[in-house]
């Protein structure tokens, strides 16, 4: 099979393109300038630009000589509130707001995909569409997208994240779960205050928070699979403001992160049900509320030999993909239709979100032949 490559002024061109986009970073649903790049250097290369009703992010679509399906290929093009702590000369411009979790090279290797693929559309049996999505930090992105009917025709859709600890040139894979769902709850422990000195005649919260939160800890380890994956965090107790004042009210706050959906929809269910039961066994009531935020990422098995075709295709070496247990709305489109998602090595000293986040700009080429290898592949097996 054809294997499309990169050229060194190509390459050049997009690190120049990453570089830009490090130094003008913006926020979430903020991302003006931005979208007005994007859509620029599309056009540069003579690459259609779709219309929908988004103030922000980009649509293009490459469409191949011979016809076929629409598949879609996302990049996130936000950036975070984090003060850059580098000494490269392109740091960012715009105070307290950094590209830290490498989504300026997302966006720079997949305007390479797309210029790659414009440039060989007799290869293409089908249709790529680029989707260069904003607020993927907030979680907004994806689902502000979808609704805008970008899906609407779109067969399957694969995208990607950056990853520090594997080298350049490895494509991380792997079928079924790869990043958890997100939930957030919030818990109110009410009880009556009084005199630290007194506590008989109160019935203190913070007492009842502590057993509440050794409780939650036997959740994953009694009432979820051994074989499934999950975390229950509690990261805040906050309560009382005083040494000698019991106070009335405790409040905690936490993130629970599963692979499974057994799992998702057990836990809550639980966390209610102990909370409840302890604070009525102290006499004190419990107000807890639970907000689902991110679903998981889960791959579809079917397109996973594909994947790993593309990686040999191209030169790369493809590796079983390690779960983890952060989030990402690329979820919100595999709840619509098929998708998979995949790390791409950048082999970077820091982790994500890091104000000293750094990655090997080789990479850029690696992600942008790899994506365009695949679109060739995905859709001539589609046929």
């Amino acid at each position: 099979m054809t294997s499309i490559s990169i050229t060194d002024d190509l390459q050049q061109q997009l690190i120049a393109y990453r570089r830009e986009l490090h130094e003008y970073p913006e926020l979430s649903m903020q991302e003006f300038e931005t979208t007005k790049r994007i859509t620029n250097w599309l056009q540069q290369h003579g690459i259609t630009i779709l219309t929908y009703p988004l103030s922000v992010g980009v649509i293009a679509e490459v469409r191949g000589e011979q016809q076929g399906p629409t598949i879609a290929i996302r990049a996130d093009i936000d950036a975070l509130p984090i003060e850059e702590q580098t000494d490269v000369p392109f740091r960012s411009k715009n105070a307290g707001v950094m590209h830290a979790c490498g989504h300026d090279f997302h966006t720079a290797s997949i305007l390479g995909t797309a210029i790659l693929l414009q440039q060989q559309r007799h290869l293409l049996k089908g249709t790529v569409r680029f989707i260069f999505q904003p607020s993927e930090e907030t979680a907004q992105g994806a689902e502000y997208v979808a609704n805008a009917g970008v899906l609407e025709g779109v067969e399957a859709i694969f995208g990607m994240h950056n990853k520090p600890d594997l080298p350049v040139g490895t494509i991380g894979i792997k079928a079924g779960p790869l990043m958890a769902s997100v939930d957030r709850f919030e818990l109110d422990i009410i009880g009556t205050g009084g005199h630290a000195g007194i506590p008989e005649s109160t019935i203190d919260p913070i007492v009842i928070s502590s057993q509440i939160v050794t409780a939650f800890q036997s959740i994953i380890s009694r009432n979820i699979s051994s074989f499934d994956n999950s975390v229950l965090s509690v990261t805040k107790l906050q309560a009382g403001n005083t040494w000698n004042v019991i106070p009335e009210k405790a409040e905690l706050e936490g993130t629970v992160r599963t692979f499974q959906a057994t799992s998702r929809a057990t836990i809550p269910q639980r966390m209610k049900a102990l909370a409840e039961g302890i604070a009525t066994s102290y006499g004190a009531t419990a107000d807890f509320r639970w907000f689902p935020y991110l679903p998981t990422v889960l791959n579809d098995a079917r397109f996973t030999d594909v994947l790993q075709e593309a990686a040999h295709i191209s030169g790369y070496q493809a590796v079983e993909a390690e779960m983890v247990p952060a989030g990402e709305d690329f979820a919100f489109y595999q709840e619509r239709i098929p998708g998979y998602f995949v790390w791409v090595g950048v082999d970077g000293p820091f982790g994500w979100h890091h104000p000293q986040y750094r990655l090997n700009e080789d990479a850029i080429a690696v992600a942008a032949t790899y994506f365009a290898n695949l679109a060739v592949s995905v859709l001539k097996q589609w046929q």
